[in-house]
């Protein structure tokens, strides 16, 4: 699902990488809804002097657009999230085996204000309540074992069946509210003039895809790591946190274990400062470990043993031959 914006370059760079191995006639892209938006009073913004101001209709109309397409189970994720495990085997089996018709993964929240929402139960209803609804008191609340008691940190990652989104669609999807956020939106002014204000001035309106939560009739979570399945990308670098370049640095961080668990020797900073990981190769010098796995080649770490098992790596990509289909070392610059 895409924008009217990034619909054609979204096209282009599944072309320009041969769709990433998948069959092209399985990739569908489609465009989101949009709806129109509106001044504080409630007045639709020109963005033009004869183009009405849209904006999407949030990850929540995916719902609608999913029922022109024969489907049996679905996974749902944000696409800021480079740590993503698509389509994970485990957790859809989790789920088909607690007969779920809804599920979500959560991590546990790292402090009590981090600005995640939370998944828990809301009179009986299992729903994603936002951090920004959530009281500094009863985000601090503790169980008797210390635990945060609102501690399921929401990753925009779920499951869904088709008999679930088949019921949704026909009967409760007109029942998903709009959240509203105030935005920076361009305008034409009364002298048809296009200005571009420096505060909020207007409302853009959106669903959520979690909010379909409160109709499932049996909603299973499945907690996960944080270091192994969760690294938003949020803030342009030079932020402190949920950057491109934190984002590649946790990425790079779980792929250089998955080769340690495989047997390979390293060259990285803890290795050469005398670490107990007994798998510090020799020679390193001040090399890092740069250790990139193509998902060609291992999903999550699986199958690396015969490849990687007693190597020393320096700087280096695994990826998948495209002439002979078999996995190749090559070393990074």
């Amino acid at each position: 699902m895409t924008s009217e914006h990034t619909m054609e370059p979204t096209r282009k760079f599944f072309a320009k990488h041969g769709f990433f191995g998948l069959n092209e006639r399985n990739v569908v892209f489609f465009e989101q809804s949009v709806i129109p938006c509106v001044d504080v009073d409630g007045k639709v913004i020109l963005e033009d002097k004869f183009k009405i101001a849209t904006a999407p209709d949030g990850n929540g109309g995916l719902y609608r657009a999913l029922g022109q397409n024969g489907i049996d189970m679905i996974h749902v994720y944000c696409v800021d999230n480079i740590l993503v495990k698509m389509a994970d085997p485990v957790f859809v089996g989790f789920c088909l085996e607690k007969n779920a018709n809804c599920g979500a993964k959560v991590v546990k929240k790292a402090f009590p204000e981090e600005p995640v929402g939370v998944i828990c139960q809301v009179n009986g209803v299992y729903q994603v309540v936002e951090y920004s609804e959530i009281s500094s008191e009863t985000a601090n609340r503790r169980n008797s074992d210390g635990e945060l008691t609102f501690n399921a940190g929401n990753i925009c990652n779920h499951f869904f069946s088709k008999e679930f989104l088949k019921t949704l669609i026909l009967e409760h999807e007109q029942e998903l509210i709009y959240h509203i956020a105030k935005k920076k939106i361009p305008f034409i002014d009364a002298n048809g003039v296009r200005q571009n204000p420096a505060t909020p001035n207007g409302i853009k309106m959106e669903k959520f895809v979690f909010d379909v939560f409160q109709f499932s009739t049996n909603f299973a979570v499945w907690e996960v790591l944080r270091e192994e399945e969760f690294s938003p990308l949020k803030n342009a670098d030079g932020a402190p946190k949920d950057t491109p370049t934190t984002s590649r640095g946790d990425l790079l961080n779980l792929h250089k274990q998955f080769a340690l668990r495989a047997g390979a020797k390293l060259c990285n900073s803890e290795a050469t400062n005398g670490a107990s990981n007994g798998h510090a190769a020799a020679g390193c010098g001040q090399l890092k470990a740069v250790v990139e796995i193509s998902p060609l080649v291992s999903y999550f770490g699986e199958g690396l043993t015969e490849l990687l098992g007693g190597k020393e790596l320096n700087p280096a990509s695994i990826e998948r031959d495209p002439t002979t289909g078999q996995p190749k070392i090559t070393p990074l610059p």
